[in-house]
């Protein structure tokens, strides 16, 4: 492979996100890992979760908010910090674009940002109820965990990016340019979640 120019992919060196509060309150799981496309669900159900971008100026860290039912990316928010204000972010940014009529369950893991007290009264403020998987529990949390797997193998990982600005831009047209818009999906049928989305609303 060193004679042929070639190099083998692996993975990066992990940085942790979750960091559960031992003093939250208890939440209940209201999605009991139902993360498959729900027609008659769209904008009742959402997910998030936190990732992180390598950078030449450290990490830059992305919150995501996902419609369960139609696998969208309805709000997302990049930051070099992981206090809940970034989460808080990305859930504003959701609710602009889905201004949702009734009530809503967002699902997360356990950490620090999603159980504290400040986004538990952003909820309130928006009508939503939230609800966590269990501790340890990747599969609890499915839909947000593919999601991010997918930008990291299409984006983050097939190069180095030398700024935070950067790399929130690249993210920017990745989600918002193609996996909203064109980015096909097994799972609605081979539609992307726009076109999947048009023709529940037709």
């Amino acid at each position: 492979m060193r004679r042929a120019g070639l190099a083998g992919l692996h993975r990066r060196r992990r940085q942790r996100t979750t960091v559960p509060d031992p003093n939250a309150a208890a939440r209940p799981d209201l999605a009991l890992r139902g993360f498959q496309p729900d027609p008659q669900a769209t904008g009742t159900r959402w997910c998030g979760d936190i990732t992180y971008v390598p950078t030449g100026e450290g990490w830059l860290y992305l919150a995501t908010v996902i419609d369960i039912a139609s696998c969208r990316v309805v709000g997302w928010a990049t930051a070099d910090h992981l206090r809940t204000e970034l989460v808080a972010d990305a859930l504003r940014a959701a609710c602009r674009q889905r201004r949702p009529s009734g009530p809503v369950i967002f699902h997360s893991d356990r950490g620090c940002q999603y159980t504290s007290r400040e986004f538990a009264y952003l909820a309130i403020q928006f009508n939503i109820q939230l609800s966590v998987g269990r501790t340890g529990q990747c599969w609890d949390n499915a839909l947000a965990e593919s999601f991010f797997a997918t930008i990291k193998r299409e984006l983050i990982d097939t190069r180095t990016w030398p700024s935070r600005a950067a790399a929130h831009s690249a993210i920017f047209e990745w989600i918002e340019s193609w996996y909203n818009i064109r980015r096909l999906h097994s799972s609605l049928g081979y539609r992307s979640p726009a076109e999947y989305e048009t023709i529940l609303a037709a």
